[in-house]
This record gives structure tokens, C-alpha cells and sequence, in this order.
């Protein structure tokens, strides 16, 4: 159930959407009658810039190899804090940004806003890494950078990690950053909840999370190359397995086996029964984002997770962008296409919680 779309890079602000709309219930999208299946708004983005593929390059011969030594050898005390805060140094938000740090029940939390923020509308940003690595740190340019664009306040969740904590726990500190934003007076359908790669795993898992406790769920749901399914076996028989700039397919597998380690030690019946979003029940979600490169090796995640939305109805607009290395957003300092792409969330992040909601173009 796809449609697909060859485009070249878009000027946001000149996008129009169509006729189909959300209803919202007490500020929650409603499911619609029937869930009837729809189909997957994809869009094949052509145009690899020279410094895209520099960048890959470059992946390739630093980054890759340092997570293919780490999946052989995950035991040995690696340095993840010292990740997190070398980050920090390197990437620090856009100039202008304002931050500050939040208690939230059992972790912290960043709340970032960039020059031209304001209040009708706000992100929850949850930060990839594997569920073990990265952090605020390493993520808050890029927030930045999201904020600026979509003229929000982003909270970005420090959630608790893998391998001490379960990725059950790293949903519960997502919902308690959704509980925050409506405790500060934020409605629903003001948040729109956002993740890259295993951040983009969370960014799933929460709005099904809020709907078991009959919270009402976000105006929308933005996926930068998420993670869905944490089984590896649709991955490494993919043809990306071997081209993928940055991630080696092994590490999906000791990923795989940390996590399972992690929910059999959890007393929660939940974690060790845990679904991952491809195989959740979507019905009744808001309208996606999925934005992934090409040659990544989670594009059938994506892939997947697009077809399964649109089986249960929920709008999707799938953004294959041609030859983009894992998260290339974060790069939008040197790559061109990565802002260009931050642009798009942004419209995604204006759409969704503007009055009325258009969904499809």
C-alpha cells in the first residue's frame, strides 16, 4: 500500500496538503471509522551532494568501525558518558538557544529553545544511540536546530539507558515527559513527539504507552531512521546490510541480545511481553514523519513501519532521501540536504499543530 512520489528537494513553505483531515477528541486525533487501511505517502528524494558523500566516507572509516569493535567486544568498559560529554564540546546548540535542565520523576530532561520560539507549539525529542549511547549532549545542536526551524520549544528527555535500565523504562520517562508538557499547559494536540534512530523506536512506543493509560495522545509523530523492530533478521538479509555508511548489521544482533537481557532482569510483566511498534496495534495514531537515507540499514524498518501505519489507517509520509548516511540531520552544519530535511519537520511540526489539520497533500 504505497504511493510513491520522485521529488527533488522541497521548499517547504510552498507545500500544500490536501483534503483528507484528523478529528480530534479532547485534543487526542481520533481514530477513524473503520480504521480503513490508507496508503503510504512516499517520497524518493533524489540529489547527493559532495559533501553527503564525503561525510558517508568518513563514517565509514571512523564511526563503523568503532560500533563493529564495540558489538564484538560490549562487555569491556566502554567510555559512554565520555561520548555524551565530547558531544557536548563539539556540538553545542545554535547560537542564541536557551536551555535549561528539568527534573522529571526518574531521569532529566533539556528543555532547548532557539531565538524565534514561542508557545503554540512544542517537541519532545527523544535521542537515538542504541538505547546505550549518546545523550543531551550529543543531540542538542541538532534540537536546536529543529526548534529554530519549527519555531518550538523542544524537551528533550535524558532518558534512563540500556544496559542498567530497560527500553520498558525508557517509554515510562517519555510519558513523564509528555505528563510534564501537559502539566505546563500544553494540550495535545500542541506536542508533537519526535526521535531519531532508537529515539525514533521511542517515539512510537510512547503515544501507545499514553493510549493504554487513556492519556490523549500527540497532534504527531516524527521518525528520523528509526528503529522498529528489534528481531535483525529483516535487516542483515537487506541489501543495505553491507553499505550502510555507519552501522555494521552484528551490532543489530548484540543490540538484540542486551536488550532481552535487560527485560528478563525486569520484575515487569510488560518488558518481558514487550511489542515493538511493527508489531503494535496503530490504529488511532496521529500523522507520521519518517525520514531515512537510501542506503541505511534501517530502511526496511522504515519501510515496514510505513506499511503497517498505513494498514491501520494512519496517515504516513515516507521520506527516502537518496544516499543520506543514519541521522544525516545532525550534519546539516556541512550538509546541505541535512537542513533541508530539518525544514521538512519542521513544516510536519507546523502542520500537525496548526487549526485545522491537514494531513495529505
Amino acid at each position: 500500500m504505497t504511493s510513491s512520489e520522485v521529488v527533488e528537494f522541497v521548499n517547504a513553505g510552498d507545500r500544500e496538503f490536501g483534503s483528507v483531515r484528523a478529528r480530534f477528541v479532547d485534543g487526542a486525533v481520533a481514530p477513524q471509522p473503520g480504521h480503513l487501511p490508507t496508503t503510504v505517502d512516499r517520497q524518493e528524494i533524489h540529489g547527493t551532494s559532495m559533501q553527503s558523500r564525503l561525510l558517508a566516507q568518513a563514517l565509514r572509516m571512523t564511526v563503523r568501525p568503532v560500533i563493529s569493535m564495540w558489538a564484538k567486544a560490549s562487555a569491556l568498559p566502554w567510555p559512554l558518558k565520555f561520548l555524551d560529554d565530547m558531544g557536548a564540546l563539539m556540538h553545542p546548540p545554535i547560537e542564541g538557544t536557551r536551555s535549561h535542565t528539568i527534573l522529571l520523576d526518574n531521569c532529566s530532561a533539556q528543555w532547548v529553545e532557539a531565538d524565534g520560539a514561542d508557545s503554540d507549539r512544542v517537541v519532545l525529542y527523544l535521542h537515538g544511540g542504541g538505547f546505550m549511547f549518546c545523550g543531551v549532549g550529543t543531540h542538542q545542536r541538532l534540537v536546536s536546530r529543529i526548534s529554530s526551524a519549527a519555531q518550538a520549544p523542544v524537551l528533550m528527555v535524558d532518558y534512563r539507558m540500556l544496559p542498567t535500565h530497560s527500553i520498558g523504562e525508557a517509554v515510562d520517562d517519555g510519558v513523564n515527559g509528555y505528563r510534564w508538557l501537559l502539566a505546563k499547559g500544553y494540550r495535545p494536540d500542541q506536542i508533537v513527539i519526535a526521535g531519531d534512530s532508537a529515539g525514533g523506536y521511542l517515539s512510537f512506543m510512547i503515544p501507545l504507552a499514553l493510549r493504554e493509560q487513556g492519556l490523549p495522545g500527540p497532534a504527531g509523530i516524527v521518525a528520523l531512521s528509526p528503529l522498529t523492530e528489534m528481531d535483525p533478521a529483516r535487516k542483515t538479509e537487506h541489501r543495505n546490510a553491507g553499505r550502510d555508511a555507519m552501522l555494521p548489521s552484528h551490532a543489530l544482533d548484540e543490540l538484540a541480545r542486551i536488550s532481552d537481557r535487560a527485560d528478563s532482569r525486569s520484575g515487569s510483566l510488560r518488558n518481558r511481553s514487550r511489542l515493538c511498534p511493527v508489531d503494535s496495534d496503530l490504529r488511532g495514531l496521529p500523522p507520521v514523519l519518517i525520514q531515512v537515507g537510501s542506503h541505511e540499514l534501517l530502511l526496511p524498518d522504515s519501510e515496514l513501519m510505513a506499511d503497517r501505519l498505513a494498514e491501520a489507517g494512519v496517515p504516513c509520509e515516507l521520506q527516502v532521501w537518496r544516499r543520506q548516511v543514519h541521522v544525516f540531520q545532525a550534519a546539516a552544519d556541512v550538509v546541505p540536504e541535512a537542513q533541508r530535511a530539518i525544514d521538512e519537520i519542521a513544516y510536519f511540526v507546523k502542520t500537525a499543530t496548526r487549526e485545522p489539520l491537514s494531513l495529505v497533500r
